[in-house]
């Protein structure tokens, strides 16, 4: 059987990680799933079917990469703060650049003190040369601003702060 995945795909996909400096980056259409993931001595590679290529003859799943064990983090006065679980984070709905404004000569969405309603956009996510407008959860105040315009952000990365 021939491998379905496209090595071209691969090589771009590898290509954004490296001009990002992400940690993880995925693709997916109808034929196969790609996840590329960096550690810190390189980058693994985990691809499996999104659904079996023939009824008879499905591609087996591919394991992970096991992690290295490592040390548990011994907190510290100057460790920032995790915003991840709160009721208010406004997180990246994808892996992207972030742009808190339209383009560089606009005022950016919103800024600490704002007050926003729920819909309201607090800055957009470009991915793949589209640009995808990160929406408020919930109305509030604007209390902290966690990234800054340029930043490559992961899926889940908390953005906005909202009160």
């Amino acid at each position: 059987m021939s491998n379905p995945l496209d090595t071209k795909i691969i090589g771009r996909l590898a290509e954004i990680l490296d001009k990002t400096n992400l940690t993880g980056i995925e693709y997916e259409d109808e034929s196969c799933r790609i996840k590329l993931s960096r550690e810190v001595s390189g980058a693994t590679v985990i691809a499996a079917p999104a659904a079996p290529i023939a009824p008879t003859a499905p591609l087996p799943p591919v394991a992970p990469a096991a992690a290295a064990p490592t040390a548990p983090a011994q907190p510290t006065s100057n460790a920032p703060e995790d915003y991840s679980k709160h009721p208010g984070a406004v997180k990246s709905p994808m892996v992207g650049v972030v742009y808190l404004s339209s383009d560089p000569n606009s005022p950016n969405y919103v800024k600490v003190g704002d007050t926003v309603a729920e819909g309201d956009t607090v800055c957009l996510i470009e991915a793949m040369k589209t640009y995808n407008p990160v929406k408020a959860h919930k109305g509030g105040r604007v209390s902290k601003i966690l990234v800054e315009s340029g930043d490559p952000v992961e899926y889940g990365e908390p953005l906005v702060i909202i009160e």
